[in-house]
């Protein structure tokens, strides 16, 4: 049995950034209602006719593979989540495989949205212990500003989602003491509806009877979100997964040099951040300056925190993420 390592790190997101400011141009918003209630104060949007949610990821596993030290063709498989394909199929997995004209690998896709990329890091960890594959590309990618109701019925979710992209090459480890030593994994699919996208989808209607009706008031086109329930259960389960990952490994909140939170509401992080007794300095945050980039967001802020020197050899690194589904999963990881 091996162990798996994150070998290397990168991230990619739009030029264009979007302030409260827009926003507030095109629906009834502010800066100060938003940062209250998220902590956002700008997004990047891809400005249509540029980046798609394929090309981020390539972009973002193109700096991970080179920082991994291996050449492309060293992928053994990859590893794609994300909630906005590129299509409605194929999925992503293998349109990365194409544009980085990488050998026939096999590629999977998950749809777990905010935990998709714990998700990946999970079957790619167990694929390298396995010793399946020595070297696996997980790469987390969104382009939610395309799919938003950007008027003042959306603004609920709106305000809330970015677009970007990160990427880990997950390598070998032959030191048992390093790299991921677990990963924890959940779902309550009763409070699917809570958090959702409900339409395209082979669920709700038939294709053509979409394009018959064409009723331009159908919201379930938009994302939807409870937000105080999807609250109350994230605060909850980001705290149970990260305790779980802990007590696996007989490790105690003490033990922690950083957490990396999904970005999915600044005061999630600060009520989590809070409850374990976390510094400031443990527990690192963008979503300031990124929105919510759901699958992408914890590999954009592990690569930045990695980045500015806040994740060192030997600290104990913590990734949790709690999304839609409902679905939560957390990784221990010693760097």
């Amino acid at each position: 049995m091996y162990n798996s390592k994150i070998a290397g790190l990168g991230y990619y997101v739009p030029e264009n950034v979007v302030t409260n400011h827009d926003l507030s141009k095109v629906m009834d918003t502010s800066d100060e209602w938003i940062q209250e209630r998220t902590g956002i104060k700008e997004r990047r949007h891809v400005i249509k006719g540029t980046d798609t949610t394929t090309s981020m990821g390539v972009k973002a596993a193109k700096i991970a593979i080179e920082r991994a030290g291996i050449d492309k063709n060293d992928i053994d498989f990859i590893i794609f989540a994300t909630l906005s394909p590129d299509y409605y199929f194929p999925g992503p997995g293998v349109l990365v495989q194409r544009d980085l004209e990488i050998d026939t690998v096999g590629a999977l896709d998950v749809r777990n949205q905010c935990s998709g990329f714990v998700y990946a890091i999970s079957v790619a960890d167990q694929y390298v212990k396995s010793g399946m594959y020595q070297n696996v590309l997980v790469v987390g990618s969104e382009l939610h500003s395309h799919g938003l109701d950007m008027t003042t019925r959306g603004r609920g979710v709106s305000v809330i989602f970015g677009d970007g992209a990160g990427a880990a090459v997950i390598s070998r480890e032959e030191d048992s003491t390093k790299g991921i030593l677990s990963t924890h994994l959940h779902s309550e699919g009763q409070h699917a509806e809570e958090l959702s996208l409900i339409a395209p989808g082979m669920g709700k209607r038939w294709v053509l009877d979409i394009l018959k009706d064409n009723d331009p008031e159908d919201e379930s086109y938009f994302p939807y979100m409870n937000g105080q329930f999807v609250f109350k259960n994230a605060v909850v389960r980001f705290s149970e997964v990260i305790m779980e990952g802990l007590q696996k490994n007989k490790l105690a909140p003490t033990d922690i040099d950083i957490l990396i939170p999904h970005q999915a509401n600044l005061r999630i992080s600060q009520f989590v951040q809070k409850k374990f007794g976390l510094s400031d300095d443990q527990v690192y945050n963008n979503i300031m300056s990124y929105g919510n980039t759901t699958a992408a967001s914890i590999p954009i802020a592990l690569t930045e925190a990695w980045e500015e020197g806040k994740v060192k050899e030997g600290d104990l690194v913590v990734l949790a993420a709690f999304g839609s589904g409902f679905t939560w999963g957390s990784a221990i990881i010693r760097w």
